[in-house]
């Protein structure tokens, strides 16, 4: 029996017979690109979020770009001004700030949760900041009471990459997505709410920033054939917004396997060899990942594949250590670097069986 990181076929047939009929639905409608699919997703999505707009587009890192880009339209922002923003993160946070000419600033994570520190985030506001950008990474919600204080004491946006968090509350209470001022969603398969190819959303409560971005990712058009700014086209097809629409109705379903499958992993692997995630609120974590940590990462994952395991590295290089930002090759962020060199994802999905987690687990505990 071999372990998986994540089967997007099995996840599609779960609710395959509902997805067959929605796609076959737009099919037949003759109607494939902002039609009734993305109206009736994007209200439900909003709904599910608890925000008044969801905004969709082509995929995650053109919602994070259109939120910034809208700042700018709207006056809010400058280039050149500084976005708060954890320096390990995956590239397309980053990469949405540097899109738009504003400049990132980055700040370390806290090592138990790996999430923005907000301990670290007050010496590394200037003037120039603007806004703070926490990233739910691997699906845990990264918002703390400090980073919320931080914004209204220095008038801060506070945006949301909400990529690997689709569902995850704060405190039990608010869904990640509407706490902050604007967030960024994808929809990649592999997403906790994946479509089948890429797509994307942001979410927010600001009717003008809304108005501002549905327009930026519909070539910068207010009505059709009048153009308010020099836009894109960033869309979600009819299909897909059908696909995720289905999905949507099980995702607090799957969450739930998804924390059953984590839940077996933190009780039962004992190796001392193993840093398991920290996991203080459970509903504050969706577990779109399940992250370890060990000194000898690259040896444990070899071992995990040649017993029919299959793991994932997120992720194996540090931003300030890409090529793409060359100006920040020689700055040292030592937890970003230790996170990036010990990391190693373990198979997680609504549909891994126990029995899998079983294997796995008893893997895991035989490692020398």
């Amino acid at each position: 029996m071999n372990v998986p990181f994540l089967s997007l076929k099995d996840v599609t047939a779960a609710h395959g017979e509902e997805i067959q009929a929605a796609i076959k639905r737009v099919v037949d409608s003759g109607w494939y690109l902002q039609g009734e699919e993305n109206a009736r997703f994007e209200k439900n999505y909003a709904s599910y979020i608890g925000v008044e707009h969801c905004i969709s587009c082509a995929n995650g890192l053109d919602a994070l770009i259109w939120i910034f880009r809208a700042y700018l339209e709207l006056g809010i922002m400058q280039p050149g001004d500084e976005v708060i923003v954890p320096a390990n993160t995956y590239i397309a946070s980053i990469l949405a700030i540097t899109e738009n000419g504003l400049t990132p600033v980055l700040v370390e994570p806290d090592m138990n949760t790996y999430q923005l520190d907000g301990s670290k985030v007050e010496a590394a506001i200037t003037e120039r900041t603007k806004a703070i950008m926490i990233v739910h990474l691997y699906g845990q919600c990264a918002y703390t009471e400090q980073i919320g204080e931080l914004c209204r004491k220095y008038n801060l946006k506070l945006v949301e990459d909400n990529a690997q968090a689709h569902g995850c509350r704060f405190q039990g209470g608010a869904r990640t997505g509407s706490i902050g001022d604007a967030a960024g969603h994808s929809f990649y398969p592999g997403k906790n709410l994946g479509a089948l190819g890429d797509g994307g959303a942001v979410t927010c409560k600001d009717d003008e920033l809304a108005a501002c971005i549905r327009a930026l990712a519909n070539y910068g058009s207010t009505k059709k054939y009048v153009f308010k700014y020099t836009g894109r086209n960033s869309r979600l097809d009819e299909i897909q917004a059908a696909v995720l629409d289905v999905k949507l109705k099980y995702l607090d379903e799957d969450t739930e396997k998804r924390r059953a499958v984590a839940r077996y992993y933190v009780e039962n692997i004992k190796n001392p060899a193993i840093i398991l995630p920290q996991v203080p609120d459970w509903q504050a974590h969706v577990f779109h990942l399940f992250p370890i940590r060990c000194a000898r990462r690259d040896e444990l994952q070899q071992y995990l594949a040649d017993n029919g395991v299959q793991t994932v590295i997120h992720y194996p290089i540090p931003p300030h250590k890409q090529e793409c930002y060359k100006e920040w090759n020689k700055l040292s962020f030592p937890i970003t670097e230790q996170i990036h060199n010990e990391e190693l994802s373990l198979p997680i999905s609504p549909t891994m069986s126990m029995e899998q987690a079983a294997k796995l687990v008893r893997i895991m505990n035989d490692f020398v």
